[in-house]
């Protein structure tokens, strides 16, 4: 008789005969898992490393343009390449390869001297040979003042990631926000971009500082509360002149932004602690 499907029956093994084991499995699943693994991380690094990379801003130092709470991208090709564009800053790279001088105006990330274990973000005022100079409040550039203009005053709502400074605090249909004086800077390029100028400052009178060959002059878009090259390189403090071949990259485009709401508990809160307006735009 035969087997439903039409197979033949298995028959009993004969008395005293051996069944023959059954041939061991090749590992190829998990070789398979690993060898995805390891190119995953492999193309993580090198995207990290060598085209684009995440950043988050995690001070007022760049306000207006840039709140805490925000996500961008930065392209790492924009300067060229060094130790400093690797993970935890191999000294893989000697010096700096592909090496391009950003312009006036561009909004750099970099590793800030003397520690050059943290990132900063600031926006690219003087170039080498250049004389930069701050004369009550006002940038001058090799002599010649930086056009700076009044404009509306800017407006940001008040949350767990925006804490007005005092005597700053407003209400805008019964909300509270922030509002800030805000005025208009154009480069002798062309390049333009808003500024926050709160009061008088020691910092909004200087000295002129003569960029030297290989470095920046770096300044915050929020004048009154921005360590940068107006001050001493001190670890935790100001940054002086900036190596250009500390360069990390350009910052590019917003890719998310939260007002720091959020709480992991209510995952609606999620969406409305995001900034919506904001993801996407170019910096």
């Amino acid at each position: 008789m035969s087997d439903i499907d039409g197979g033949p029956q298995a028959q009993s093994p004969t008395p005293g005969s051996k069944t023959p084991a059954a041939p061991a499995k090749p590992a190829k699943k998990d070789e398979s898992f690993f060898s995805f693994l390891l190119w995953l991380v492999l193309g993580v690094v090198v995207l990290r490393s060598f085209i684009v990379s995440p950043f988050n801003i995690p001070s007022e130092s760049m306000l207006p343009r840039l709140l805490t709470g925000d996500y961008l991208f930065a392209t790492k090709w924009s300067y060229g390449y060094s130790k400093y564009s690797l993970p935890f800053s191999l000294p893989l790279i000697p010096g700096r390869i592909f090496p391009h001088q950003p312009d006036r105006g561009d909004v750099v990330i970099f590793k800030a001297p003397p520690g050059n274990d943290v990132d900063y973000i600031k926006r690219v005022i003087g170039l080498p040979g250049d004389q930069v100079q701050m004369r009550g409040g006002q940038v001058w550039l090799n002599g010649k003042p930086v056009p700076k203009v009044k404009v509306p005053d800017f407006i940001v709502p008040v949350s767990p990631n925006t804490d007005c400074g005092p005597g700053f605090d407003s209400k805008v249909n019964g909300a509270a926000v922030c509002r800030y004086p805000q005025f208009r800077e154009t480069l002798p390029n062309g390049k333009s971009y808003t500024v926050l100028d709160m009061g008088t400052t020691p910092q909004d009178d200087t000295g002129v500082f003569v960029v030297p060959e290989g470095d920046l002059f770096l300044m915050g878009d929020n004048r009154d509360n921005s360590m940068d090259s107006r001050f001493p390189a001190i670890e935790g403090g100001g940054i002086g002149m900036v190596p250009q071949e500390n360069l990390i990259g350009k910052a590019e485009l917003m890719m998310f932004s939260t007002d720091g709401s959020a709480q992991w508990l209510k995952p609606w809160t999620w969406f409305t602690a995001a900034r919506w307006s904001r993801i996407g735009s170019v910096i």
